[in-house]
């Protein structure tokens, strides 16, 4: 089977946009591991992003998404991706 083409990015980005990194260039985390809160060692004023599916709660340190932007992740049988 031929392999698809990966899309180009445009040579200009328009406005005063600038291109700081390249596309791809923050590796996401496909296979997220969790303990529980009182084993995660974030401080109490720390920022987290939350979500809740099918009564399942997830919480992901905002200190990770800097450094990842985008956690891939399943609850149940729904995909999502936690960007940040």
């Amino acid at each position: 089977a031929a392999t698809p083409a990966l899309a180009q990015e445009p040579d200009e980005l328009p406005g005063s946009f600038r291109r700081l990194l390249r596309r791809g260039a923050i590796a996401a985390v496909f296979e997220p591991t969790y303990v529980t809160a009182d084993k995660a060692q974030i401080r109490p004023e720390a920022w987290i992003l939350g979500v809740v599916i099918e009564g399942q709660p997830r919480a992901y340190s905002l200190s990770l998404l800097n450094q990842h932007e985008v956690v891939n992740d399943t609850i149940g049988d729904t995909p999502f991706a936690a960007v940040w």
